[in-house]
């Protein structure tokens, strides 16, 4: 296994064990437009499309199962890219991505989507999860990196301020998320 292969094992079971303790998929979540199971359905929407566009293979079209499920199929075939050296090592041909490595992309993007969503799902059905400060602190530097642009895309809001030295906690307000977001007060 390759560090970036152990890593998306690690957010994606992560995520899974948030995922199995979901009681409400209709909660609402940090992420104001949406609810638990939307957080599950667009992981599991965006990016069949972006491999695809990347030069990856195709994702099967999971059946209508409960979200835990689908999520826990999904992960075994993107695992099984990230585990295949060669499939994973494939170089992106076009798009922003051209030249990078298959591997490289999917842990940039969808691995990183994976760990900030594990943040919301946890916080929607108040499971306590304990995340990689180092990995957050490494992702929070690499976002605020990308400038202006993070913003423009609409897939981050404005930064929220925070006292707090805590990665994790840092990560979300850079994001626009509150870090003191409690599903408790939401309701």
């Amino acid at each position: 296994m390759t560090e970036i292969s152990t890593r998306h094992e690690n957010v994606a079971r992560d995520f899974a064990a948030v995922a199995d303790r979901v009681t409400k998929w209709d909660a609402p979540t940090p992420v104001p437009e949406w609810t638990a199971g939307d957080i599950v359905e667009h992981l599991l929407a965006w990016f069949p499309a972006a491999l695809e566009s990347w030069g990856g293979p195709t994702l099967t079209d999971i059946p209508a199962r409960g979200l835990a499920e689908r999520w826990r199929l999904r992960t075994v075939e993107v695992q099984a890219i990230l585990d295949d050296r060669d499939r994973a090592g494939v170089i992106i041909e076009s798009g922003d991505f051209a030249g990078m490595r298959l591997g490289e992309a999917i842990d940039r993007l969808y691995t990183a989507d994976i760990f900030m969503h594990t943040w919301d799902l946890a916080r929607s059905a108040d499971v306590e999860i304990h995340l990689s400060g180092p990995y957050a602190t490494g992702l929070r530097e690499g976002l605020a990196a990308m400038g202006d642009g993070l913003r423009e895309s609409g897939h981050f809001g404005p930064a929220v301020e925070t006292d707090s030295d805590d990665p994790i906690d840092r990560l979300m307000a850079f994001i626009g998320r509150d870090p003191q977001w409690s599903v408790s007060a939401a309701n």
